[in-house]
């Protein structure tokens, strides 16, 4: 296994390249398949709320607003996961978990109840694009890196 030495750490810690690198240990093809899913977050998040501050974000109603700031902010992160696909995965699981915890608490008691409006259908039907990003996290590691491993110490 190639290993590198970090210069400046204590005792010189020798790493493996995959750690030194800052891929997890993926491989190039997961690298790769993570990186279309921020492609598909991040460039359809962009044609559809970047238009809106060429128009005038200060104009939309005030949640309309926020939503779509706070949206086009998760698009530019997910740009950014091109580039670095590893650090950028928690934005990848915020999608999942607002789109899921959105689903569950509201779309499924409104399609109960048969509530299901035009509105809310329609946010069902931009949900339900949730399932490429559950496709593209790679679980096992999101397993072992945040739910296994040792966390930070409180100091």
């Amino acid at each position: 296994m190639l290993t590198t030495r970090i210069a400046g750490n204590a005792g010189d810690t020798a790493l493996p390249a995959a750690q030194r690198a800052g891929d997890g240990g993926l491989s190039t093809r997961r690298l790769n398949v993570m990186r279309l899913g921020y492609a598909f977050m991040g460039v359809g998040l962009a044609v559809v709320k970047w238009p809106l501050f060429v128009q005038g974000v200060h104009s939309l109603p005030l949640m309309e607003g926020v939503v779509a700031c706070l949206l086009t902010g998760m698009s530019l992160l997910a740009l950014l996961g091109l580039r670095y696909p590893v650090t950028m995965l928690p934005i990848l699981l915020f999608e999942v978990a607002w789109k899921l915890i959105w689903l569950a608490a509201v779309a499924l008691p409104l399609a109960f109840s048969d509530g299901l409006d035009a509105a809310a259908g329609e946010v069902l039907f931009n949900c339900s694009f949730v399932v490429v990003i559950i496709a593209v996290i790679p679980w096992a590691y999101t397993w072992r890196r945040y739910v296994t491993a040792a966390g930070a110490t409180w100091r």
